[in-house]
């Protein structure tokens, strides 16, 4: 749903077309982000929980006498998944998705306000500054972003189809 208001001046109409995108690429990223971040959750519960399961159980049972090779069997898979854990990352990694996601939205907020609010009011120049300033920042997120993978994709698409992206103000009366 373009964001570009009746009655802009022509002279701002490509300039409201280039914030126009700027916003939608932000609501896709944002959301990608976020579905990014409950995932790298979700694998840091099933790693973590099992690893420190596993060594609680493996030394109780160590602890409780003659019980045969046990002990050492979940204690090798508690460190298989400590491992794996600390090699995948997913709490650095969840929280770096959520940081983008937030930083995505910042940006979605700004250019929705400058399309909505300010650009009609603004000089051709400094319409110009403000969408510098906004591709700057979506350019320095998109460096610094990891992307989001197929799933966290998939299920965007899913959170903005069904329009859980909209706002009531901004639905169609």
């Amino acid at each position: 749903m373009s964001l570009i208001p009746d009655g802009l001046p022509e002279a701002h109409r490509s300039i409201a077309q280039e914030a126009d995108r700027i916003h939608e690429s932000a609501l896709w990223s944002a959301q990608g982000q976020f579905e990014q971040a409950k995932l790298w959750r979700l694998i840091n519960l099933m790693l973590g929980v099992p690893a420190a399961a596993l060594a609680a159980v493996s030394g109780g049972t160590a602890l409780a006498g003659d019980v045969g090779i046990w002990p050492g069997v979940l204690a090798l898979a508690a460190a298989a998944f400590s491992a794996t854990l600390t090699t995948v990352n997913a709490s650095r990694r969840m929280t770096q998705a959520q940081a983008s996601a937030n930083a995505y939205l910042e940006l979605q907020t700004a250019a929705r306000q400058f399309l909505t609010i300010d650009l009609a009011d603004l000089t051709r120049e400094e319409s110009r500054d403000a969408l510098r300033g906004l591709t700057n920042t979506r350019d320095e997120l998109n460096k610094t972003s990891d992307p989001p993978g197929r799933l966290a994709f998939k299920l965007a698409t899913r959170n903005i189809e069904r329009g859980r992206q909209t706002y009531e103000t901004d639905q169609v009366v």
